[in-house]
């Protein structure tokens, strides 16, 4: 799929928004940690995507209600569905200006189309040495899910099953979905959110 970026300016993916928090002192405190001066572009993308992916715990995977938005809260809480985690890991690589947008999939919510769908958030990463985007998911690896740093071949979490109507949606985003926001923004449980209230489209 030939991925289709929001906006031909790389600027704007690095912006600092409310969500995307990036000079909060608890992102400050983690990039930190994570980066070095000795570091290349890449080796600081993979180190962000590892610590998002492994360090925050997909909120569904452990049944932790918590809902975070702001990408220092999930720092502060260690945990977030996919709509938050996007957010951090945008707000980890914009801090050390590298681009970083916002990409989709329609996914079925469970294992069935009778269960409904749901939208999945993941990232896309402007690599300046390669001069293009890549998409990484840092939604968090368990049993049938292995998502992996490449730079070569996509290494998501899912693989959207055309038959079954889900779908890749090509659009590189500036900013996270506005639906998917006000979908963290009205919920207070994200077990509950996670079942009933996610959006089944863009």
């Amino acid at each position: 799929m030939k991925l289709e970026p929001e906006s031909a300016n790389l600027q704007d993916y690095l912006q600092e928004t409310d969500l995307i928090d990036y000079s909060h002192y608890l992102i400050r405190a983690i990039t930190a940690q994570i980066f070095n001066e000795e570091q290349s572009e890449t080796e600081k993308i993979q180190a962000a995507f590892l610590y998002v992916r492994d360090r925050i715990s997909h909120s569904w995977d452990i049944q932790n209600r918590k809902v975070t938005r702001k990408a220092s809260d999930v720092i502060q809480y260690d945990t977030g569905i996919c709509y938050a985690k996007t957010t951090l890991l945008a707000a980890l690589l914009r801090s050390e200006g590298i681009p970083t947008g916002f990409c989709y999939q329609r996914l079925m919510t469970f294992d069935t189309p009778e269960k409904g769908y749901c939208i999945h958030a993941l990232n896309a990463v402007y690599i300046h040495s390669l001069q293009r985007w890549i998409r990484l998911d840092a939604r968090g690896n368990k049993s049938g899910i292995e998502a992996e740093f490449s730079l070569e071949e996509e290494k998501l979490a899912f693989y959207p099953k055309i038959e079954l109507d889900e779908r890749d949606y090509p659009v590189i985003y500036t900013n996270p979905n506005p639906r998917t926001i006000a979908t963290l923004e009205a919920c207070s449980d994200a077990i509950e959110m996670c079942i009933y209230f996610l959006p089944d489209s863009l």
